[in-house]
């Protein structure tokens, strides 16, 4: 039907399917979901307005509304022995902006993670929205690429913050979820963390739950969760009320019910047995590229990784910027990003890093061996970006690996392109 009714929709669509299957998808923000996701995102649940939450909506017929709704909460408990759940909000910026405002007044301070050293924009930093109504004081790593508890402790009593906010964006060591909690309570803040990142190995328990930690837990539903693009805020009890209040109507009108359908289904593959030894897969590929990398001559940030992610300081390494890294790497068909490293002196659009995720090459089947392929080809072109003989040959070990492990839900049809 739309190859007929919009031509040009459908060659963009198809163009984008060839894309994801003759390349690597890198970028750690970046996953591939399975047909079922895909086909749930695809049904008439988009036709239907659902304002309110089930069993007290403000529109007429919402009989099987609240049934996936319904599914996708307690799915979502099950999942991370949350006390509420929310699975209303459009994205992980939204969930944010919306447990900030559940909680906090305008002019409040909140202690987050600087985001050169790894945290994410929506945790204050000065081009955001959050930071024009909060009050941000940004906490960053050690030489060490650690965080420094005591040093976080020594802030949060001087700053006195009424939150204290964990989580990131290009972070790649375990948080020690307990300590947050420790100081928080020293300090009579309230804690929050956004595990957009780390969503799905949590899922998995390939590592440690966060959420009896924390008075609220905010994530994005994709990334290693393998859901539709969407959000999630789950919270104590003690915070339900104003959670679901500050999402609608505080900040959103409607749900996107297909999504919240989709989330439903994303949450029922991620309580299989499969999914744990995924999750397991992605902390021992990343491992695999960390070592191989450092082996070929990068400096790895934070020392190395404890989750699904890299974040690599190319420049110092081999004199590439992170833009030049990641448009040479798009040219065999690895997609990463650009990306800072803790106080950059380069700009955000040329830093001198770049993040690389092995969650969607995990999902497509690929282990340990692929993985050392991978960095092999990674630091083959990186080591001399101007050898045009390199890239002829990345390129094909590349295309190798594609053909080897297609994408979830390619259709036969693009797979024969």
């Amino acid at each position: 039907m739309l190859k007929v009714s919009d031509p040009q929709v459908f060659e963009a669509v198809e163009n984008e399917e060839q894309r994801q299957q003759n390349g690597l998808e890198m970028i750690a923000s970046e996953n591939y979901v399975s047909e079922a996701v895909l086909e749930a995102l695809g049904t008439v649940f988009t036709n239907k307005y659902s304002e309110g939450y089930p069993g007290k909506r403000y529109y007429g017929g919402q009989e099987f509304t609240d049934v996936v709704e319904t599914l996708a909460i307690e799915r979502a408990k099950k999942i991370f022995g949350a006390e509420h759940v929310n699975v209303q909000p459009h994205s992980g910026a939204p969930a944010n902006m919306i447990a900030y405002s559940a909680v906090l007044q305008p002019g409040d301070k909140v202690l987050g993670m600087d985001l050169s050293h790894g945290g994410h924009l929506t945790h204050g930093h000065p081009v955001t929205l959050s930071a024009q109504i909060y009050d941000f004081v940004r906490y960053k790593t050690d030489k060490s690429g650690e965080i420094d508890y005591k040093q976080l402790e020594e802030m949060a009593k001087k700053e006195k913050p009424k939150m204290i906010l964990a989580g990131f964006s290009a972070y790649t060591r375990q948080l020690d979820y307990k300590k947050f909690a420790e100081i928080a309570e020293k300090v009579g803040a309230i804690t929050m963390i956004d595990i957009a990142h780390i969503a799905g190995l949590i899922a998995g328990k390939a590592i440690p739950n966060p959420v009896p930690y924390f008075d609220i837990v905010t994530t994005t539903t994709h990334k290693t969760l393998r859901g539709p693009r969407g959000g999630m805020v789950m919270c104590k009890n003690k915070y339900a009320k104003a959670i679901d209040k500050a999402t609608f109507p505080g900040f959103q009108g409607g749900p996107h019910m297909n999504n919240v359908a989709a989330k439903a289904v994303a949450f029922g593959e991620a309580l299989r047995p499969e999914f744990q030894d995924y999750a397991k897969q992605v902390i021992k590929n990343a491992k695999v590229l960390e070592n191989e990398l450092r082996e070929s001559g990068f400096k790895l940030m934070f020392g190395g990784t404890d989750n699904h992610m890299v974040l690599v300081d190319v420049f110092d390494s081999k004199g590439v910027s992170g833009k030049e890294a990641e448009e040479a790497l798009d040219k065999i068909g690895i997609t990463i990003n650009k990306n800072v490293i803790p106080d950059d002196p380069r700009s955000p659009m040329d830093p001198s890093g770049i993040r690389v995720g092995v969650a969607a090459v995990t999902t497509r089947g690929m282990k340990e061996t692929e993985v050392k392929i991978i960095a092999e080809q990674i630091a083959l072109i990186l080591g001399d970006i101007r050898n045009k003989d390199n890239y002829t040959k990345a390129k094909k070990a590349i295309s190798e690996l594609c053909d080897r492990f297609p994408m979830p839900g390619i259709k036969e049809t693009a797979m024969a392109k």
